[in-house]
Order: structure tokens, then sequence, then C-alpha cells
């Protein structure tokens, strides 16, 4: 009768070891990658004004632009107001002012400025941009008016203010982006349109996933993360879900991101309940309002 205790004693033992041991040490190494076949979640724009800006895609966060206007002759204010004025009855932009934090800085001088054999009426442009995978982002923008305009419109800050909005030289001299300035120049209908078409998508954050890779050892798993803001805003606090068949692996905070700006994450020996993992699912589980939901999730598979 003892012995028989005895075996039934090892054989627990044993079989429980056996249990400890498949479920808690690694065996079995099992890499997992992305579908070939996902979606390209990334838009893009219509290039068949391509060339009009300086880079491809330039634009404010936002459709309302703040502005503020420093040292300038009341004619020059009036300039830069109506030449706001215009380009917001031509466009779906809107210009306002405040005394700080200004997205747009105007400020002018009465200095003659030369350049080779031409007198320079003034100067703009983006001094600060951010490049994301949607958008090169217009942070803050500065026009110096040098001269008044002698015209019925101020086609020099008109000039200028566009060149702020990030638009180049245009080789058309009937248009308002013509290296020389002339009283029956406008704002073409191409840049009209641009202009729209840039805004048209509403002021949102955007978190991807870059890169995410994983690598299975027996119940644990390695997993290296990526995520970047492609976006106009900045984004708010949210968390990465990891899971597979809907079962919960793990929950990992983000904090906020400002646009343009990416966090990697490396995360090893992650208990996995599951047994025989066949897909991995990653989800930005964001509650504000994004560009695009789609995406902010990736399902990774196993390699075989």
């Amino acid at each position: 009768m003892t012995w028989k205790i005895f075996f039934s004693f090892i054989f627990i033992l044993i079989t429980i070891s056996l249990l400890v041991f498949y479920w808690f040490i690694p065996s079995n190494k099992f890499e997992y990658y992305q579908d070939s076949n996902s979606d390209n979640f990334n838009f893009s724009l219509n290039t068949s004004n391509k060339g009009m800006q300086f880079y491809e895609d330039m634009r404010y966060p936002d459709s309302k632009i703040s502005y503020r206007i420093s040292d300038c002759t009341l004619q020059k204010e009036y300039d830069i107001e109506q030449s706001f004025e215009i380009i917001s009855n031509l466009t779906s932009l809107n210009f306002y002012e405040v005394e700080f934090d200004e997205e747009l800085f105007a400020t002018c001088d009465s200095r003659n400025k030369l350049e080779g054999e031409l007198f320079i009426a003034g100067e703009g442009g983006p001094v600060n941009i951010t490049k994301t995978k949607n958008f090169n982002v217009i942070l803050k923008g500065e026009i110096l008016l040098i001269k008044e305009s002698k015209c019925e419109k101020p086609n020099i800050a008109l000039h200028e203010i566009l060149h702020a909005l990030g638009f180049d030289h245009s080789l058309n001299p009937s248009s308002v982006m013509y290296n020389t300035s002339k009283c029956n120049q406008n704002i073409g209908q191409d840049i009209i349109n641009k202009i729209d078409e840039l805004y048209s998508f509403p002021g949102y954050s955007d978190l991807a996933f870059e890169n995410v890779t994983a690598i299975m050892h027996g119940k644990y798993l390695d997993t290296n993360i990526t995520i970047r803001n492609h976006g106009l805003k900045d984004s708010e606090k949210t968390k990465v879900i990891i899971s597979s068949d809907e079962k919960l692996i793990k929950e990992i905070e983000i904090d906020p991101l400002k646009i343009g700006y990416g966090i990697t994450m490396t995360l090893n020996n992650i208990l996995v309940p599951k047994i025989n993992i066949q897909e991995l699912k990653f989800l930005i589980d964001s509650n504000f309002s994004e560009l695009k939901k789609n995406n902010n999730e990736i399902k990774l598979e196993i390699k075989k």
C-alpha cells in the first residue's frame, strides 16, 4: 500500500512538472508577419497641381489660421488684412487676429532691398514645417511686407501671404504668384482649388502603426511596436491593445503625441495564456476623432 502511494505521488509530481514546463518554459519559436495583402491606409491628395508648392501638400493644421501684425503702417496693415479677406472669400480659409502665439506673423520694413536689379517688395514663407505621411504641416509662417501696393488690390501682400501658405512662384505672368508684381495679376483658380482640396480634411490627429514585429517563445511574446502621429493635431492619451481570438493579452497606455512625433515600444516575455496562436491583433484604442481609423489595427499571422 505504501509503494502505491509513493508511486502515485511521484506520478502526480511528474505530471505537474511537465505542465509547468509546458506553460512557462519557452520552447518552440514562432515569428509573426503582417499580411502582404493588407490595405494601404495612407490617403493621398490629387497631384495634378504638383509643383505649385515648395513641398508637396503643405497646409496649416486647421482652416482657421491665427495671425498677428507688428510694426506696420496703417496702409500696410490694411493691405495685409484686406488680403486675408480676399483669400477667405475665395477659399475655405479663415484668418483671425491674436495677440500672441500666432501661426502667421506679419511685419513690415521700409528699407529698400535689392536682389540683382530687382526691387524686393516683400518676403514670405513657412518657417516651421513638420513632415508626415499625409501632409507637410506648416506650424509657423512669416510675412515681411516692405512695399505698399500701388494697385487697387493688395497684390504684394497677397503674394507674400500665399508664400506663407506654402505656394511657390508661378511661371504665368497673369498669376499673382509671378515673381514680379503687376496690377492685372489675379489668384488663379488652380491655387483656389488646391487650397480647398488641402483643407477639405479636418484638423484631426492620425495615429498609425509604422512597424510591428512579434516573436513567440513557447508561451511568451516579444514584440516591437512603433506608432506615429501623421495627423494635423496633437493626439490625446490612448492605449494599445494586444489580443488573439478576442482574448486580451496586454494593454499599454500611450501618452499624447505631437504632430509628426512617434514612439517605439519594446516588450519582452509577455505571458500568453492561449495555446496555438495563429494570429495576433494590435489595436490603437483611441476615443477621439482621427483622419483615419482603419490604420489603427494590424493583424500578424504566424510565419510558415
